[in-house]
């Protein structure tokens, strides 16, 4: 029997259920999750290996239109994922876009969804907050538009016809071998998911501008035989005020990090951690090329 693999890019408007998605479609927990709009910042590959083939999924930011140096980083991590994908994923909340007119009249979807000679397949999602008859007429819809190979509803939160969405995926990859070896499941080195779940922490326990303001950069991280291994995070923030707000009270909000953070990277590695959280201001880091690519947010020119 022949192999097949591929890219798929997973896209949509912030807190459509990207990487909700992308979990449910892995079994397993990689990218973050929190209520929050725009928590995804980088493209995050995921790798769910079968027998006979090998999906390599991409979570993306949210499709926004960028008011600052780090969103337009976002969303040319957006645009390259279109570009390499195999196969397009547009997931929807309906939830919130209840006429279709959030992505019809988006700018960028318009331009550069639409327009890709790819197989294009569109999720509605969170269909179990809806109504059944509002669902089959956002159905018809979108399938009289001709722009999709298929409509889907989906709960991702729920795993409701996840099994249909992976079915219709593996019947449209390329034929080919496999990308990557069948015991890997992400590309990312553990640092980085260290730090990724940090950053869900933070988004989880701080309001308004606080998470937007905040990166998170291992900076230490030993293994040990006979001991828990130390990692050391490093919060970044772009005032000092910020730097206040994390700490909290007699250090109360940044333990309360800690706490959770190390209770899910343990769960993530599969064994104990000492962390150590130190907050670190950096003036407007997210305008700041040079700071940009020290985060990894722009890539060396080849």
């Amino acid at each position: 029997m022949s192999t097949k693999s591929g890219y798929v890019a997973i896209l949509g408007l912030p807190n459509a259920g990207k990487s909700t998605l992308m979990n449910a479609l892995l079994g397993q927990k990689l990218s973050i999750v929190t209520k929050k709009p725009q928590t995804t910042r980088k493209r995050i590959l995921g790798i769910l290996s079968s027998e006979n083939y090998q999906v390599i999924f991409l979570d993306t930011p949210g499709i926004i239109k960028p008011e600052y140096l780090l969103q337009e980083k976002m969303m040319e991590a957006v645009s390259d994922s279109t570009k390499d994908a195999d196969i397009i994923i547009l997931i929807v909340d309906i939830s919130y876009d209840t006429d279709g007119q959030n992505i019809l009249a988006n700018e960028f979807i318009i331009k550069n969804i639409f327009k890709i000679q790819k197989p294009l397949l569109l999720l509605l999602n969170k269909v179990d907050l809806s109504e059944q008859e509002k669902v089959k007429k956002l159905i018809s819809k979108y399938e009289s538009l001709k722009k999709f190979m298929k409509v889907i509803p989906v709960s991702a939160l729920l795993n409701f016809n996840i099994e249909e969405v992976l079915s219709t995926i593996v019947e449209l990859l390329p034929e080919g071998p496999k990308y990557y070896p069948e015991d890997i499941i992400a590309e990312e080195n553990e640092r980085f998911f260290v730090s990724e779940i940090v950053r869900e922490k933070i988004f989880e326990l701080y309001k308004e501008e606080i998470p937007y303001s905040t990166e998170v950069i291992v900076s230490d991280f030993k293994e040990r035989e006979a001991n828990k291994d130390y990692i050391l995070a490093e919060i970044i923030v772009e005032k000092e005020s910020q730097k206040g707000i994390i700490i909290g009270k007699q250090g109360a909000a940044i333990k309360k990090v800690g706490l959770e953070a190390r209770k899910q990277i343990e769960d993530f590695l599969q064994r104990q951690v000492y962390l150590e959280l130190r907050v670190k201001v950096k003036s407007k880091w997210r305008t700041d090329e040079k700071q940009l690519k020290s985060f990894g947010y722009i890539k060396p020119k080849d």
